[in-house]
């Protein structure tokens, strides 16, 4: 794998290096590793949403009464939820 940095990104991954004792290869993989530790878990949920909207059990509300329905929050006629 090559990965391409621009001057500045490399200077403070030199940099980061030295101070740390470590290569920076190391801190990439690192890098890359909590990355994927704190996004992964999108395409997880999103994938988890689209088999809960496939199931014959899955129920949806119109965009209009969900908007209605906000509205009303705070309110003294705050409805009960559109479900």
């Amino acid at each position: 794998m090559t990965l391409r940095l621009d001057t500045m990104t490399l200077k403070r991954l030199d940099q980061l290096a030295e101070v740390t004792e470590r290569s920076k290869a190391w801190l990439a993989a690192q890098a890359v590793k909590d990355y994927l530790e704190l996004n992964e878990w999108q395409t997880q949920a999103i994938a988890a949403a689209v088999k809960r909207a496939d199931s014959r059990s899955a129920r949806f509300v119109d965009h209009e009464k969900v908007s209605a329905w906000l509205d009303t929050w705070g309110t003294s006629q705050e409805r009960k939820p559109p479900l």
